[in-house]
């Protein structure tokens, strides 16, 4: 069981690893019953850009997706998942969504790195990646 100090060195990030972990433990559940349209739309989307992940039928593809989701969400939200392993996942996670953002035309205003309406939802992820990111710079810092 961990100590007392252990658990009052991992409060601070407690508010960053229940509210980011809560998001991802919802978009990995819904994702889940998606239905085949959904999952042919979230894939064509994903494989425009990273071409290797229209392999797998659309249902696999999602499948992986959500799963990917919720085990990112378990890093967050258990306690026991060092707070460097949580960042890891999390900075994984989003610079591949944010690689999404950056290369797939109309989420940009030309000549830009600012959002169109469109590319507001994953231009957000930025702030996944620098909570991804604190997570791993407090977690190296405790050891």
């Amino acid at each position: 069981m961990a100590s007392r100090s252990a658990w009052r060195s991992a409060a601070p990030q407690l508010p960053l690893r229940l509210t980011v972990g809560a998001f991802f433990l919802n978009s990995g559940l819904e994702k889940r019953g998606a239905d085949e349209a959904t999952a042919e739309g979230l894939q064509q989307f994903a494989a425009a850009t990273y071409p290797f992940l229209g392999k797998r039928d659309a249902q696999g593809f999602v499948r992986l997706l959500s799963a990917g989701e919720l085990a990112i969400a378990a890093t967050l939200l258990l306690p026991v998942v060092p707070t460097a392993v949580a960042g890891v996942a999390l900075t994984a996670f989003s610079i591949g969504t944010l690689g999404l953002y950056l290369r797939t035309p109309g989420m940009r205003q030309e000549g830009s790195l600012r959002p169109t309406e469109q590319g507001t939802a994953l231009a957000k992820d930025v702030w996944l990646l620098g909570i991804g990111a604190s997570l791993i710079a407090k977690g190296v810092e405790r050891r």
